[in-house]
């Protein structure tokens, strides 16, 4: 399985062998700069290897979990609004309100765009508390 590793320091020790690491971020978010912060950022990360703050240390993101998320987060509400602005539409044609179909679109879309959000927050929930998705400390540089 392909990783990315990437290197930070340990700022805060949170326990439950986890720390808080601020970390440069990778090429693709320092092309983007839309973040303010586009210098940094600080990720919890497993410490298997119990790192003490201060300390310089390389951590793995598994590029699947990446893939995953970036997916659930850009691509999933587009594709749910586009398929709401459809439904809508068939659901305006099945109710006999045909001279609305564009309302009945819009609303679809936005619910569907709303629900997608909804989800966004819950997978976001549910990533943190998954273990095999968060990042892991892998060296301790010094």
């Amino acid at each position: 399985m392909s990783s990315q590793e990437n290197q930070g320091i340990v700022i805060e020790d949170i326990g439950n062998s986890m720390v808080k690491v601020r970390a440069s971020r990778h090429g693709d978010c320092k092309n983007c700069g839309m973040c303010p912060g586009a210098d940094a950022m600080v990720i919890d990360a497993k410490n298997p290897l119990e790192a003490k703050p201060g300390q310089h240390v390389i951590f793995e993101i598994k590029q699947v979990n990446m893939l995953k998320a970036a997916f659930v987060v850009y691509i999933l509400p587009l594709v749910a609004a586009f398929l709401g602005v459809v439904i809508g539409g068939k659901l305006s044609g099945y109710t006999g309100h045909a001279q609305s179909m564009k309302a009945f679109q819009i609303g679809g879309g936005i619910i569907a765009f709303i629900i997608s959000i909804i989800y966004v927050k819950i997978f976001d929930k549910a990533a943190y508390r998954d273990q095999n998705m968060q990042p892991v400390i892998t060296r301790i540089l010094y």
